[in-house]
């Protein structure tokens, strides 16, 4: 992967990868070298998000891709979010240099979610933002450094 996108020297605070499995042509999307040419478009705060498997189903995959995004990023955030198409759980990764995500307290969240005048959701405030970063001890294990 020489190119990932025509950005023509534009920077993001986000870049939100939604990905095929990582088999076959695909593969080349979930190597150290394309996450460096998407670390390359991100502002210093910026993160990269993306899913890294079914970690029930494929914990070697999951353990692999982290491996990989730890190899170009500071701080890469595991978390889990159940998927009902797929029946099984899914994890997902938040990766940067300079963002945690477990460093935004529920208080923060909420109130953001306010100044955006989205107090009506119904799923996420910040607490069930702090919640979806807590995984289960033998995902603990799986992801573990």
């Amino acid at each position: 992967m020489r190119r990932v996108a025509p950005a023509e020297g534009r920077k993001f605070d986000l870049v939100v990868l939604d990905l095929t499995d990582p088999v076959g042509p695909a593969a080349a999307l979930y190597q150290e070298e394309f996450f460096r040419a998407c670390k390359a478009l991100l502002t210093e705060g910026g993160a990269l998000s993306l899913h890294v498997g079914a970690p029930d189903h494929q914990p070697e995959r999951v353990r692999e891709l982290l491996r990989r995004l730890r190899a170009v990023f500071a701080c890469v955030r595991p978390h889990l979010h159940y998927i009902p198409l797929y029946g099984a759980n899914w994890m997902l990764a938040c990766a940067s240099d300079a963002l945690d995500p477990v460093s935004l307290d529920p208080a923060t969240v909420d109130a953001r979610i306010a100044e955006r005048g989205l107090g009506e959701l119904r799923y996420l405030d910040g607490e069930t933002y702090r919640a979806r970063l807590v995984l289960p001890r033998y995902l603990r294990e799986i992801v573990q450094p």
